[in-house]
């Protein structure tokens, strides 16, 4: 198992992008693909796309980011990437459904970010699970839920 203690930089700082491109043509570079969940976490444990265990023990003023450098030796490097988010859609009908709908997400904790009027839910559990807390306003007519997939993984 590699244990990480620190963050070595960004993929896109000029130093290391020079040794990742010159990994990368032997096929040297390795990806840790991270739910964008688990990269605000700073102690976790993950397999790499080639399989290496990796345990993470980041320090408290240090955290994972989309192109974090976690390796690099002469033969290998690890660079973490996010995992495409998907996120639920919701259309409510009416100010009152919006008003309802952000009132029960609100309680409910989950992770959102808006889109005019259109509110999105972070999936990060079955579609399911969500769909049936939300039941009642969809069935209603006062909500319209779709899926949608991030494109920006922001």
């Amino acid at each position: 198992m590699l244990v990480v203690e620190r963050v070595l930089g960004s993929r896109l700082e000029p130093a290391l992008a020079e040794q990742l491109h010159r990994l990368e043509h032997n096929g040297a570079v390795d990806v840790l693909t991270l739910p964008t969940a688990d990269v605000a976490r700073r102690r976790l444990r993950a397999t790499t796309q080639l399989g290496v265990d990796v345990a993470i023990a980041l320090p408290r003023d240090q955290h994972l980011f989309d192109g974090a450098v976690l390796l690099v030796e002469q033969d290998r490097a690890i660079v973490v990437r996010m995992a495409a988010e998907h996120w639920l859609r919701l259309q409510p009908s009416s100010i009152a459904a919006a008003i309802e709908l952000g009132y029960h997400v609100g309680n409910l904790h989950w992770r959102v970010r808006f889109e005019g009027a259109t509110l999105l839910v972070a999936l990060e559990a079955p579609m399911g699970d969500y769909l049936a807390r939300l039941d009642p306003m969809i069935a209603d007519g006062h909500v319209v839920a779709t899926i949608a997939a991030d494109k920006a993984n922001s």
